[in-house]
């Protein structure tokens, strides 16, 4: 049998994770199931000004839903895909979409993380031969040798030098 207070807890829970679900609601959702379908696509594209690591499909703040409802009015007067997303940075600038545009201004954003991983790599492995080639003994000379076996020679049978 389950405790009333993890019960409880369980159902807080539950709660929880169905908010962002309950986001888009019921009075804005469009009658024409394509253009809804179209709505919920671009409302995942998005970014919700308020919450900013949120889309505007999963919000609950009052301008994610204002937003909502303006992709759907755009959408009504036959706007495209792209000229609802060119309205909306058009207003808000490119800060509103949640995958930002690939721009000269913005290519470190999207190539920079793999630029440092390569440059990490290359790190590595300049390091690891450097203390490879450290760590290989290189070979006598022959005058070493010579002093080598000298020493040697002079050890008893002990195995300690004379």
């Amino acid at each position: 049998m389950i405790r009333p207070a993890i019960r409880a807890l369980l159902l807080a829970l539950l709660l929880l994770a169905a908010g962002p679900a309950l986001a888009v609601q019921p009075d804005e959702v469009l009658d024409d199931a394509a253009l809804e379908a179209r709505a919920r696509t671009l409302s995942a594209e998005v970014r919700c000004l308020v919450c900013q690591n949120q889309s505007i499909d999963d919000s609950n703040a009052e301008l994610a839903r204002d937003l909502r409802l303006l992709v759907r009015e755009r959408l009504i007067a036959g706007d495209s895909d792209q000229e609802v997303l060119d309205f909306l940075v058009a207003r808000y600038g490119p800060f509103v979409l949640l995958e930002p545009p690939k721009t000269e201004s913005t290519l470190i954003l999207w190539y920079g993380p793999a630029a440092l991983l390569g440059l990490g790599a290359i790190v590595v492995i300049v390091t690891l031969a450097r203390r490879r080639k450290a760590a290989t003994p290189t070979p006598l000379t022959p005058e070493e040798r010579m002093r080598l076996d000298a020493l040697l020679d002079e050890e008893d049978d002990t195995g300690r030098p004379a």
